[in-house]
């Protein structure tokens, strides 16, 4: 698990800042409803973002993240995994996700992730897609700038570049050739669930592709320490957060 139910995004909220965002419900190619929430920014932005929350699916820290995005310009939506198994009610902290997380496939994650870039580009047809993603979310952000969804980039915390999963992927870095746009991973020197070696392999998969990218580790900081409760870590997120927005607005080149 990555979150608390009662963490929060250790982002300040920008004073002033007018955005509009509700519940709704997409539908994949396939036929699958599933639930998301969306925030868009006062006026239509030329970047977009989809957000792929961790293990427990949409839940208050990936709404006010949400919300957060708006306000510094960036429409953007967030998805939730389960529509296929448990349909569209809401994640508490009763969900059974543990039982649920290892029915996702690749193929249904991708298709939900090619609705959510089809919402987003009604208001702007020609805009430059994003996605971000924590823990799980991750490393399925960067396995989907390999799905041929035509995004610019893709963002992941702290998410594991040898891990099979969903089922029907193939790791981060085997698919590093395939991928479009540029990545930003931003982890946790400190993950004992994430060996040193893994993002390592991943950053040199990327250098041997080509493929535009930065790869963050942040010294003694835990998983997950993306959290406003993790106080010691507050300028780690700073920075992170800092950084998320300055790839949004210019990712780096090849």
């Amino acid at each position: 698990m990555c979150f608390d139910r009662d963490s929060t995004p250790p982002i300040t909220p920008v004073e002033g800042a007018s955005t509009r965002q509700h519940r709704l419900t997409l539908t994949a190619a396939d036929g699958n409803e599933f639930l998301a929430f969306e925030a868009f920014a006062d006026k239509p932005s030329d970047t977009a973002v989809v957000v792929l929350p961790d293990v427990r699916g949409l839940y208050p820290f990936y709404e006010e993240l949400a919300t957060r995005l708006a306000e510094a310009g960036y429409d953007n939506i967030a998805i939730d995994y389960f529509g296929r198994t448990a349909g569209l009610g809401t994640r508490d902290d009763e969900f059974p996700y543990a039982d649920h997380v290892p029915q996702i496939t690749f193929s249904g994650l991708t298709a939900d992730v090619a609705a959510a870039v089809a919402r987003l580009r009604e208001a702007k047809p020609v805009r430059k897609i994003y996605t971000m993603g924590f823990c799980f979310g991750g490393s399925s952000s960067w396995q989907q700038a390999a799905a041929g969804h035509g995004l610019a980039g893709a963002i992941g915390f702290y998410g594991h570049a040898g891990r099979v999963r969903p089922q029907g992927s193939r790791p981060s870095t085997d698919l590093a050739p395939q991928m479009e746009g540029s990545i930003l991973a931003l982890m946790g020197g400190d993950d004992p669930g994430i060996p040193p070696e893994v993002t390592e392999e991943f950053d040199e998969a990327l250098t041997a592709a080509g493929v535009p990218h930065e790869v963050v580790i942040y010294p003694g900081a835990p998983h997950s320490f993306f959290d406003r409760k993790y106080e010691e870590f507050a300028d780690e997120s700073a920075d992170a957060w800092k950084r998320v927005l300055a790839f949004l607005a210019n990712p780096p080149a090849a």
